[in-house]
């Protein structure tokens, strides 16, 4: 990964270059020491992530990439400060910042943080990727017509970093299904059946189906636990993140998500228990109201 960074203090430049550096995320590109000198450099340089301070003189955090993005930047945008400021954070992430890392500088956080970023940043380049090799062979109307219920649900599973997760195929199966069974208004059947329903897709004789629903199931519980875990670390970075707080309390019991943010705070065995009967509902309810 190629990072630019934006900030005043000239340590704390040096200490994230040295991070990087050491932790081999990626390679520094450039640095500023405000705003407005940033601007032509990260245009002219394209690079993939600018981390960047909230409050500069001359230019600070907000505005300078209101006028990048006003200048067609696309890049990630990383921002640093010491202001804990749940409206400010609001803003930045409205402006479309990905993370806050926050001052004084901490190396573990910075480290996981931007390996968080990197996974994000290199899962929707593959998606896109995908999606566009795709479209070369879609006609026209297929081109402009509506996202399937396996987009939705892709595009959600991507914002809980669980898209690479082998059990996220049979989430989206069981999704299908249930959006499938919506057209002829039957209620939500138990697990166990959507379990068996999907092994069926691929396996014939009852024993067969029997020993899949099972992996099925072990499969979408670590999908899962893989889910909380990833919102857990977004939350230990910032509680205000826009995925934490949408995802975190609607998809899982918080009292779990909180109970596994004191473990990884505390570097102890990651021990919650897994609801994928709430799970599936609150997906399932979502991508509903998606179609609608």
């Amino acid at each position: 990964m190629r990072y630019f960074i934006v900030d005043d203090d000239r340590a704390s430049r040096a200490m994230i270059t040295q991070i990087i550096e050491d932790s081999q995320l990626g390679t520094v590109i450039g640095e500023a020491s405000n705003g407005q000198e940033a601007i032509t450099q990260i245009l002219v340089m394209q690079p993939d992530f600018v981390i960047i301070d909230l409050l500069m003189p001359i230019l600070d955090g907000l505005a300078t990439i209101e006028q990048l993005r006003e200048n067609l930047y696309d890049g990630k945008f990383i921002m640093i400060s010491q202001v804990i400021n749940k409206e400010m954070v609001a803003q930045a992430y409205e402006k479309g910042i990905e993370f806050f890392i926050h001052k004084p500088i901490n190396k573990v956080e910075v480290e996981m943080v931007l390996r968080k970023t990197e996974e994000q940043y290199r899962l929707k380049s593959s998606i896109s990727a995908i999606r566009q090799s795709l479209s070369n062979f879609e006609t026209p109307s297929i081109h402009h017509s509506k996202k399937s219920t396996r987009d939705h649900v892709l595009s959600i599973l991507n914002d809980m970093g669980i898209i690479g997760e082998v059990g996220s195929e049979d989430i989206t199966k069981i999704i299908e299904l249930l959006m499938a069974d919506k057209q002829k208004n039957t209620p939500l059947p138990p697990l166990k059946e959507l379990y068996e329903r999907v092994a069926g897709l691929t396996k014939t004789t009852p024993d067969e189906i029997i020993k899949e629903s099972k992996s099925i199931e072990q499969r979408i519980r670590r999908t899962i636990l893989a889910a909380m875990i990833n919102l857990a670390n977004l939350g230990l970075v910032d509680y205000t993140n826009s995925e934490f707080e949408y995802y975190a309390p609607r998809y899982f019991e918080f009292t779990e998500i909180r109970k596994l943010m004191n473990q990884i705070r505390n570097n102890e065995e990651k021990k919650v228990k897994i609801n994928i009967k709430k799970f599936i509902q609150v997906l399932f309810a979502d991508i509903v109201n998606k179609a609608n």
